[in-house]
């Protein structure tokens, strides 16, 4: 199927990079949320990384305008299903994602392929609320998304080959590469990673190491760019938990029971840096260590 227009469902974090690769990859952009506040402020990011590209010679001044122009806005939800392609990219809660699907589904087109950004919620189970789940898939960028080259796209046990080809098809167009993941808990990269910062979060819990030995210790002795609890700060601690959540309830193996320091610095609202405190605190110029 030949995508043109594609619908970016949350103008967060994630749906503001979905947008600024799209755009300037050619595709029309509709972006939606539920806040004039959200979507405004994905369109001042989106220019800001564009003009870091432009200024960095990785896209030219008139690629950066022309991408810009692609890229409208929407608070009206039933406007997306318009679209050739559509990308949740809400919270990383499986009720709020049903919802959306169940008030798109009355206005989607015929051919239009759902898909959700999801890290870790069962593609399956998703797609069986929709009344396509043969033209439903996983459609999971990394953060941030301008940056990060992979992309994993995850069939449910309904996807048909059409629907694959169409989103591998995107992902080529991008410039990005598609790893191919099957629909079990968390899929590949998180279901490797999100264990690792847990294991790193229970050596803090433990008193084994303390917030920045943890994290030297994985940049200087692994190899890391990043440490594993700086890293948990970036993606958001209460993403890590619905993701650890995720995988202990799917996959019923102790290993991987969520820490409880880990819950409780969700509890406390200590989210990392879009809190500005986690496991490091980030009101000052330089982040210090919470422990």
């Amino acid at each position: 199927m030949d995508i043109q227009k594609v619908g970016v469902i949350g103008a967060g974090q994630m749906g503001n990079g979905i947008a600024h690769v799209m755009a300037l990859a050619g595709y029309d952009v509709l972006l939606s949320d539920v806040s004039q506040q959200a979507l405004d402020n994905a369109l001042t990011i989106v220019r800001g990384n564009m003009a870091r590209q432009a200024s960095r010679g990785k896209i030219g001044e008139d690629e950066m305008e022309a991408a810009l122009a692609r890229i409208s806005t929407t608070l009206t939800l039933a406007d997306i299903g318009k679209t050739d392609l559509v990308i949740e990219a809400a919270t990383e809660r499986e009720t709020i994602k049903q919802a959306i699907f169940e008030d798109l589904q009355p206005h989607l087109l015929p051919h239009t392929i759902l898909t959700s950004n999801t890290s870790s919620i069962s593609i399956t189970r998703l797609a069986s609320r929709t009344d396509r789940p043969e033209r439903f898939m996983g459609f999971h960028f990394m953060n941030p998304v301008p940056v990060m080259q992979l992309v994993e796209l995850i069939r449910g046990i309904a996807t048909d080959e059409e629907t694959f080809a169409s989103c591998k098809a995107v992902v080529d167009k991008l410039g990005k590469t598609a790893a191919s993941a099957e629909d079990f808990p968390a899929f590949i990269v998180n279901r490797i990673l999100m264990p690792m910062i847990n294991e790193a979060v229970y050596t803090l819990y433990e008193g084994v190491g303390n917030v920045r030995s943890i994290d030297e210790s994985m940049k200087l002795g692994a190899n890391h760019p990043m440490g594993p609890l700086e890293l948990a700060d970036f993606i958001g601690l209460d993403t890590c938990l619905a993701i650890m959540n995720v995988l202990h309830d799917g996959l019923a193996d102790t290993k991987y029971r969520p820490c409880p320091l880990l819950t409780k610095y969700v509890e406390a609202g200590w989210l990392g840096r879009k809190t500005q405190r986690g496991f490091y605190d980030y009101r000052g110029e330089i982040p210090v260590p919470t422990r």
